[in-house]
């Protein structure tokens, strides 16, 4: 009856009640203590990277019903680096669990301490709608790995892949300790009102900041992965055929922009402006034709909403007469093609939010050092990208300027490698994960100091004299006489 209780929870009328019967079945689950054992995690894992091979036609097919993604993008940037994380996960997991053996201190001798990663229990993620396959599944990922329990809500916005995942997921993995919950505001509310013990959110700022108020109320941790304005600093140095075809593929090639590493506005200076705006444009007639809107390339924007949140974006009076390239809509099937925007004022709508989106604003100076100036003066980005030559630069660039993550010469990659943290600092995030940092994420480290009963100290105890005082104080101040002395147990009681 419990399971079966359990099964209408994740059912229609998902409400604050059924969100609890969920919980409490996750913690019987996790009570259990199965999902501490290597073999219970080592399984899920397997079962997920099954799931993937098994079901790719299926996910790609969700994918392209949710965003019109390309088969290309959905398998280099979610399928394939969902499975490299199941596989790393698999591959570095035992070394993952060990204790970690860890120096103890004169005032503790004779001893031995060790940091044991333990699960945090039962967590719930939250993910979003761009990436709505590998932002699903990479933080269960993690969450299996650490151990614990875990329910999933993907986003309603993308809801083929949803549907998918509240499918395939619990044929492949524990179905008591593995669960997905569909749905929109209302059951993600239901979620947010039940006591977890960690809660991973990815998406927007506002949504964030819900998340973290609800957490709050039971002092729940949180990771938030949210997003942010990602710069891209261009010197005039530069390759400028490579580095535009790469600002290209990170921009375009990543979901239409609809990414939160996208590249978001370029600066450079005002006499390189010229040459680097003819490359683009070279660069995009090329990748996407001379009618981008019917190239097979590039992903739709995701719903009626955000296609009109951007189109009036393009509309404001202080943008419009900025535009350079692009700018072709097609509404019934909400494509937007590459955009580039020369100059659009500081203070336009387009510059104070992430854009999330194939629009590109390109800001010149007539420094590279007011560039920098620049990028300082807003938010911390989760990314943030440098395309010189000049190592002078470089190291000014990453010493000075805050953000998630930097890449030199190059957009979006570093988020490819396992052992790279990924997350955001300031508005950007919380937390961050991929490899070892996901399963820290969901770990709670938990300091251990092993003693026998050899080596007492009578200088510890009351009552306390002017000799214990003296041993005392030069036991913590790391002296090699009063430590002699204590192990002679000196003074006498």
């Amino acid at each position: 009856m419990e399971n079966a209780a359990e099964e209408e929870a994740v059912g229609e009328g998902f409400d604050g009640a059924r969100a609890a019967v969920l919980v409490a079945g996750l913690r019987r689950g996790f009570a259990s203590g199965r999902t501490r054992s290597y073999d219970w995690r080592a399984a899920q894992l397997k079962g997920i990277v099954r799931m993937i091979d098994d079901k790719e036609a299926e996910i790609m097919a969700a994918l392209h019903d949710d965003l019109a993604k390309p088969h290309m993008e959905s398998y280099l940037h979610e399928i394939s680096l969902a499975k490299a994380a199941c596989t790393f996960a698999l591959k570095e997991m035992k070394r993952w669990m060990k204790p970690e053996k860890v120096p103890t201190s004169i005032t503790t001798f004779p001893s031995s301490a060790e940091i044991v990663s333990e699960p945090l229990g039962v967590v719930l993620v939250i993910s979003a709608w761009n990436y709505p396959f590998l932002l699903s599944i990479d933080p269960v990922i993690g969450a299996i790995a650490a151990g614990n329990a875990v329910a999933l809500k993907p986003s309603e916005v993308a809801p083929a892949t949803s549907s998918l995942f509240a499918t395939i997921l619990p044929k492949y993995t524990d179905n008591s300790c593995v669960k997905v919950v569909e749905g929109s505001i209302p059951e993600t509310t239901a979620l947010l009102e039940q006591k977890w013990d960690k809660i991973f959110y990815t998406g927007n700022g506002k949504v964030g900041r819900i998340v973290m108020t609800a957490a709050a109320k039971h002092l729940t941790p949180v990771a938030l992965e949210l997003g942010g304005k990602c710069p891209v600093l261009v010197d005039s140095n530069v390759n400028v055929k490579v580095a535009t075809k790469r600002i290209a593929v990170g921009k375009w090639g990543c979901n239409n922009g609809q990414a939160c590493v996208a590249p978001d506005y370029i600066l450079t200076t005002k006499s390189f402006a010229p040459t680097l705006v003819d490359a683009m444009k070279k660069t995009l007639e090329k990748f996407y034709g001379k009618d981008p809107l019917e190239s097979p390339d590039l992903s739709r924007i995701v719903n009626a909403k955000h296609f009109r949140h951007l189109t009036s974006l393009l509309d404001d009076e202080k943008v419009s007469g900025t535009i350079v390239y692009g700018g072709q809509q097609d509404e019934k099937h909400l494509k937007i093609a590459p955009t580039l925007l020369l100059d659009v004022p500081h203070d336009s709508l387009i510059m104070k939010e992430e854009i999330f989106g194939p629009l590109l604003p390109i800001i010149t100076f007539n420094e590279v050092e007011d560039c920098l100036d620049f990028i300082n003066s807003k938010a911390k980005p989760l990314a943030a990208y440098l395309f010189t030559k000049d190592k002078r630069l470089e190291e000014r660039f990453v010493k000075t300027v805050s953000a998630g993550g930097m890449l030199i010469n190059d957009t979006a990659l570093h988020l490819a490698n396992p052992h790279l943290p990924f997350g955001g600092v300031g508005e950007s995030g919380i937390g961050a994960y991929h490899g070892k940092f996901s399963f820290d994420s969901f770990s709670h480290k938990k300091a251990v100091l092993s003693r026998g009963f050899g080596g007492e100290a009578p200088a510890r105890y009351p009552p306390y004299t002017p000799q214990k005082q003296k041993i005392l104080r030069g036991l913590i101040n790391g002296s090699i006489m009063a430590l002699l002395l204590a192990i002679l147990g000196w003074p006498r009681d």
